[in-house]
């Protein structure tokens, strides 16, 4: 019994918190400010097409009354496209967006990873999570993993 409790002693755990990491980490937000300056003109692209399509949308609800039927059917089609270009377009824009942050945030993780092994090492934890229901706020190494990182060059 008291061997367990001496072997219980000696084991030291540390937990890192990741969505911390991602949020706060100078690397991530360069990360992030990257992403934003990389996408901005599709963003924008895609906002204006939503725009024009609205406003088609409202001529149309506007003038459609009036209209022969004719008229109303091709603009209907005309609407319909439109909108089906703007949603392969958003979802496009989207899809991308999503790999590009994966990618960005893969390589923050990567690196937090390596520092999180550092400081695992030279302060000889024996386990380090990154996941968990309950964590006691004295195993939480997040800020040594964040100053860590920040100062990395």
């Amino acid at each position: 019994m008291m061997a367990m409790s001496v072997m219980a002693q000696d084991f030291r755990i540390g937990f890192v918190n990741t969505d911390r990491i991602f949020r706060e980490a100078s690397l991530a937000k360069a990360a992030q400010a990257k992403l934003e300056q990389e996408f901005l003109r599709r963003e924008k692209e895609v906002q204006n097409l939503a725009t024009q399509l609205k406003s088609a949308s409202e001529k149309f609800e506007r003038e459609a009354p009036t209209l022969p039927e004719s008229q109303r059917v091709i603009r209907q089609r005309q609407l319909i496209t439109q909108d089906q270009e703007f949603q392969r377009k958003q979802r496009e824009f989207q899809e991308d967006l999503n790999l590009r942050k994966n990618e960005e945030l893969q390589a923050v993780l990567e690196r937090a990873n390596r520092v999180i092994k550092q400081i695992a090492e030279a302060e000889k934890y024996d386990l380090v999570i990154q996941e968990a229901v309950y964590i006691n706020p004295k195993h939480d190494i997040t800020d040594k993993v964040l100053s860590s990182l920040n100062n990395a060059k």
